[in-house]
């Protein structure tokens, strides 16, 4: 008799980590007096904002900047992890990181677009950046794509199915992982159906004199 006859094997769904709305403003808006916090802080707001991963920041290069079909700059680049195509549009915020670090010397001299740390300073620095900003929770690089999955696109209405497509993800259900539906995007999804399904109060008809 085979031992693993009735046997199955589950799979736990991880929570995780993202920033909420309020938390990214904070951290984005929060002044930093030492640069190299400054640096790491404004490079992870970057992530949230495009949704790349650790490695996919590090080998990005200028050349990789170009102009999309709507006329405004997009990231084409491919995933280093799957090597599939990934096509972003930059929004102003990521944009911004941007313009301020063009002629940074650690960028320029490696042909890099960003000044990016190595993967361990980077955490450690995200560690105190947390402490800085009263945020309570552990602020890893990942955080960034997951925040950029949940808060900045699908809780703004951007369907899965594009979120996916900018992941760089070959299956939807990958970013089903990724990408926490909040309770406040259940909300507006479902307040068409209350206003349908609300029965309408019925007029009273006047009392004939």
């Amino acid at each position: 008799m085979n031992p693993f006859t009735n046997y199955k094997i589950t799979t736990k769904v991880v929570d995780r980590n993202f920033l909420s709305e309020s938390e990214l403003d904070i951290l984005a808006n929060k002044e930093l007096k030492v640069e190299r916090i400054a640096l790491v802080r404004d490079i992870f707001v970057f992530s949230c904002y495009t949704g790349l991963s650790f490695i996919d920041v590090v080998n990005l290069t200028p050349n990789q900047i170009a102009i999309g079909m709507d006329r405004e700059k997009w990231i084409f680049t491919s995933r280093q992890k799957t090597n599939t195509a990934s096509h972003i549009p930059i929004l102003p915020p990521a944009m911004a990181i941007i313009n301020k670090y063009k002629d940074h010397p650690a960028a320029v001299n490696k042909g890099r677009l960003l000044p990016v740390l190595s993967n361990q300073k980077m955490n450690a620095y995200l560690k105190e950046i947390a402490d800085l900003c009263e945020i309570n929770k552990e602020l890893t690089f990942h955080v960034a794509r997951h925040t950029f999955a949940t808060t900045v696109t699908l809780t703004n209405g951007v369907p899965i199915e594009t979120v996916s497509k900018m992941l760089g993800h070959k299956k939807l259900q990958t970013t089903q992982h990724y990408a926490k539906i909040l309770d406040t995007k259940i909300s507006q999804d479902m307040s068409n159906l209350f206003k349908k399904f609300n029965p309408k109060p019925k007029l009273k008809k006047a009392a004939n004199k």
